[in-house]
């Protein structure tokens, strides 16, 4: 497999294509806990999700907000494989905030089947909320045998989105 030149442009196919991202949060212990979630995305900066907020991950969040997450297609064939790898801040959207993020988050194209979540269904006595990570590093998978950017082995490579 060839990556494009431009890799930037091979991430933003990446998030665009997939709708799953592998969350990372640290437990208290330090531990490291990862849950897959349902995401859409602002301008490939921010990312949001809908969960319960009694969540291990959204209490993770609560308490230390630096997470990481990737978004990869599972059914690449080997050493076909391309994800993008995000560190970012992730928080439970504030209240005041959320008729404007609901409508980033979900006021464009909805994958099939998912829920276009409006204010009053994550607020209240509803048991869900609305989850953001604020991107602050982003990478790109690069296969070892890449023509044009391989170095023998599997690396990754910072870009900018």
């Amino acid at each position: 497999m060839t990556l494009p030149d431009d890799l930037a442009g091979m991430a933003r196919s990446v998030l665009d294509a997939n709708r799953y991202l592998v969350l990372g949060t640290a437990e208290s212990d330090g531990r490291p806990r990862v849950s897959p979630v349902f995401f859409t995305h602002a301008g490939y900066r921010t990312f949001y999700w809908v969960s319960s907020p009694q969540a291990r991950h959204s209490a993770n969040i609560a308490a230390r907000p630096g997470v990481e997450f990737v978004v990869y297609d599972s059914t690449a064939a080997v050493g076909e494989g391309r994800a993008v790898y995000i560190g970012a801040t992730a928080e439970k959207v504030p209240e005041a905030q959320l008729a404007a993020a609901c409508d980033e988050a979900f006021g464009g194209a909805v994958a099939a089947g998912a829920t276009r979540f409006r204010p009053e269904d994550l607020s209240g006595d509803e048991g869900l909320r609305l989850y953001r990570a604020r991107a602050t590093s982003c990478e790109v998978h690069v296969p070892g045998r890449d023509p044009v950017y391989g170095t023998g082995i599997d690396t990754r490579r910072e870009i900018r989105l």
